[in-house]
C-alpha cells in the first residue's frame, strides 16, 4: 500500500526539506484486506483486554503502572537511561541519588494531564501544545524546547545540519498548514478505521515534527490520548511504547519509510504493536488477579485489626509499590513505631522486600512480585 504522502523540496538555504501534501490522501479509503483483517483482530484484543480490566478490582490503582512503564519506554526511546523503578522511587521520596527519573516523572504528569484534560478539550492543536507544555516544562532539556509552542525555526533530525540531517521537517510556514490538516484530521473520527486512524494520526504528526524538542513522546502520547477519547478502552491500559522501544530499530525505519509511500507498512507494524501489547496486558492483568487475590488472602489470615490496615496498605501498594516507613505513616495514621510494624509485617509474608541495606533510618521497600510483572 504505497501513498504519496509528501516530497522532498529544495529551500533558498539550499537543503532539502519534507512538504507534505493535502492530509489525509484520497487513498486511505481503500485499504487492502490484510490490513483490514488485522484491524479486526487488534480491535479483538483490545475488546478482550476491556472486559479482563473490567474484571480487576481496584484497576485504578493498577493504571499508574501501566503508565509508569509507557513512561519509561517512552523516555528511554529519547535517551533517558532511569527505569521505572528509579523514577517511582524518587516519587516516594527515597532515591538514593539523583538520575535521569525526571524524564519519566514529567512524562507520568502529562499523561495524566491530557487523560483528564481530553474529558473537557477536543483533541486540537490547541491540545497538543497542552500537552508538550506539561512535559517539557521544568524538564532537562526544557530551555531548548519551548514548551507548549510550535517550533518558529528549522528544526532536523540526526546530522549537525540540515544540510546533512537524515531528516528535515516541513519549513514553518508549510509546517503550519500541515498541522491544520492534521488537526481536522483528528476531528474527522469517520475518516477512516479508528486503529488506522491512530495510526496515521502519529505518523503525520512525527512529519511535520512541530516542536523543538520532545516531538517522539508528545506523539506517542497523542496514541494514548486518542484511544481514550475514542473510547476503544474504557481504562488506560493499552500503551505501544513498550513495543516501540523494543523495535526501536524498525519503529524509526517505518516512520522514515512513511515519508518515503510505505504507509501501507506502517500501519502494518502500528497494529502489530497493538495486538501484542494488548495479548501482553491481558497476561499482566490476569498476573494482576492471581497476586492480589493471594496476598489478599494473607492479610485476611490476620487478626482483624492487623487485617484491616493490611488491606488498606496492599490496596495503596498497586500504585504506589515502593514505599518508606513514613508513607506508610501517612496512609495509616499510625506512629513511626506502628507503620515500621506494619512494615516488618509485610516483609515477613513476603510481600515486601527491603532495600538500601546500608541505610538505617527511611529504607525502602519493594513490593517486588508486583513490580516484576511489569519488567517481563
Amino acid at each position: 500500500m504505497k501513498i504519496e504522502i509528501g516530497k522532498k523540496v529544495k529551500q533558498k538555504e539550499g537543503f532539502l526539506a519534507f512538504i507534505p501534501n493535502a492530509f489525509p490522501p484520497k487513498e486511505i479509503f481503500d485499504l487492502p484486506k490484510t490490513i483490514l483483517l488485522k484491524t479486526a483482530e487488534a480491535d479483538r484484543l483490545i475488546g478482550k483486554l476491556d472486559g479482563i480490566t473490567h474484571l480487576l478490582p481496584d484497576v485504578d490503582f493498577f493504571i499508574s503502572m501501566f503508565v509508569a512503564k509507557d513512561a519509561e519506554s517512552s523516555s528511554q526511546i529519547e535517551g533517558t537511561k532511569a527505569t521505572m523503578v528509579d523514577a517511582m522511587e524518587k516519587k516516594a521520596g527515597v532515591a538514593a541519588k539523583e538520575t535521569d527519573a525526571d524524564d519519566i516523572l514529567y512524562y507520568i504528569k502529562a499523561l495524566n494531564y491530557g487523560l483528564d484534560r481530553v474529558k473537557t478539550l477536543p483533541l486540537s492543536l490547541r491540545f497538543l501544545c497542552e500537552l508538550h507544555n506539561k512535559l517539557m516544562t521544568g524538564a532537562r532539556a526544557s530551555h531548548f524546547s519551548d514548551p507548549g509552542s510550535f517550533r518558529k525555526s528549522q528544526n532536523w533530525i540526526g546530522g549537525t545540519l540540515p544540510s546533512n540531517a537524515s531528516f528535515v521537517p516541513p519549513p514553518v510556514n508549510e509546517m503550519q498548514r500541515a498541522l491544520n490538516d492534521l488537526e481536522k484530521f483528528l476531528h474527522d473520527e469517520k475518516a477512516t478505521l479508528p486503529l488506522v486512524h491512530i495510526a496515521l494520526a502519529h505518523a503525520q504528526f512525527e512529519t511535520i515534527h512541530p516542536f523543538l524538542d520532545g516531538n517522539g513522546r508528545t506523539g506517542r502520547l497523542l496514541i494514548t490520548m486518542l484511544l481514550c477519547h475514542k473510547s476503544m478502552l474504557e481504562k488506560p491500559v493499552l500503551f505501544l511504547s513498550a513495543y516501540f522501544k523494543k523495535h526501536q530499530k524498525i519503529y524509526y525505519q517505518k516512520l522514515y519509510g512513511y515519508h518515503h509511500s510505505e504507509v501501507g507498512a506502517w500501519i502494518d507494524f502500528f497494529l502489530d504493536g497493538v495486538i501484542e501489547t494488548a495479548e501482553q496486558s491481558i497476561s499482566i492483568s490476569k498476573k494482576i488477579t492471581k497476586l492480589r487475590e493471594a496476598d489478599m488472602n494473607k492479610m485476611r489470615a490476620l487478626a482483624k485489626r492487623e487485617s484491616e490496615s493490611g488491606i488498606l496498605v496492599l490496596q495503596k501498594l498497586y500504585g504506589q509499590p515502593i514505599v518508606s516507613t513514613k508513607i506508610i505513616m501517612e496512609w495509616t495514621g499510625f506512629s513511626r513505631v506502628g507503620a515500621q510494624k506494619v512494615v516488618d509485617r509485610f516483609c515477613k509474608l513476603g510481600l515486601l522486600e527491603q532495600k538500601d541495606d546500608e541505610k538505617t533510618y527511611d529504607r525502602s521497600y519493594h513490593y517486588k512480585n508486583y513490580i516484576e510483572i511489569f519488567l517481563r
